[in-house]
């Protein structure tokens, strides 16, 4: 019990001396994004209690509980005000947001996380392999850092582990590790109810390639190919009802919902999309690790 509490002492040490480090930096959000990144979509209920409240492109969903709300993924800064007219439009209150979550540790995902945690007072919970980079601001990141904030530092409250869950107002998620896109992206599972019946939902950060090198060139991440190799194949395992995920265009949000259709879980039932994006990921992480 002593070993837990000194490494939890020491991690939290950690995280709040870089999370200082960190916002002594300036932060350099990439300009070169798409245009859809940015562009307002209208807010709507996906099923039960699961709402989206993103842009046109990246995904961000609010869980609504009697006892407080859970916000997965905030997209770019630029995106702190749309979520907060969009939980509005949907009738809830911004404060009430007590929960922060990401399925990743990108810019695209993190950017306005820190501004909406400063004005909900939401705890920021994360997977550990992500931690480091969520607390300086993308600027360790494998892949984007560089030693460069792309998005403003966030304290870490909580770490993540494998099958951990996030319990709040009757409703409970598992957090699934999916390392590979980032060290500590991750996946989470939860049910929510209507009248008709029950969904298990699934929001999966899916494992694209966001780097050019060889995988045994990436010195800063060298267990990157066999965490890959297991993300794809846990995975293929999963079973859900609903499944989405961080980014709309890759679980094809604008052809199963437009803006003013009625409410419509069913149009999210979709194991056969599921399973091509998969494997279409998955094509292009063989040929990049055969080819050498």
């Amino acid at each position: 019990m002593q070993r837990y509490l000194f490494k939890f002492i020491l991690l939290t040490l950690f995280f709040a001396v870089t999370f200082a480090a960190a916002n002594a930096q300036k932060v350099v959000e990439p300009t070169d994004v798409p245009a859809e990144w940015s562009k307002p979509y209208q807010p709507f209920r996906i099923a039960g209690n699961l709402y989206y409240v993103g842009t046109y492109d990246l995904a961000s969903y609010l869980i609504v509980t009697p006892k407080g709300n859970i916000l997965i993924n905030t997209g770019l800064a630029n995106s702190a005000g749309i979520i907060k007219q969009n939980v509005a439009k949907l009738g809830f209150k911004f404060k009430d947001i007590k929960i922060l979550l990401t399925t990743q540790a990108h810019y695209d995902h993190m950017g306005a996380m820190a501004a909406i945690k400063k004005q909900t007072g939401a705890k920021m919970l994360v997977d550990e392999a992500d931690a480091q980079v969520v607390a300086d601001g993308g600027s360790s990141d494998y892949a984007l850092g560089n030693g460069v904030m792309s998005y403003a530092p966030v304290k870490v409250d909580r770490v993540l582990h494998d099958k951990d869950s996030i319990v709040l107002g009757g409703t409970k998620l598992t957090m699934l590790h999916h390392p590979g896109h980032t060290k500590g992206s991750c996946s989470y599972l939860f049910d929510v109810k209507d009248a008709v019946r029950t969904y298990h939902v699934l929001i999966a950060n899916m494992p694209s390639i966001v780097i050019e090198k060889a995988f045994d060139e990436v010195t800063a991440y060298p267990e990157i190919e066999k965490d890959y190799a297991y993300t794809f194949d846990a995975m293929k395992k999963l079973t859900f009802d609903i499944w989405l995920s961080s980014h709309a265009s890759q679980f094809d949000l604008q052809k199963k919902h437009k803006p003013g259709n009625t409410y419509n879980p069913e149009a999210f039932i979709d194991r056969k999309g599921y399973d091509e994006a998969l494997a279409n990921l998955e094509k292009e992480f063989v040929e990049k690790r055969t080819k050498k």
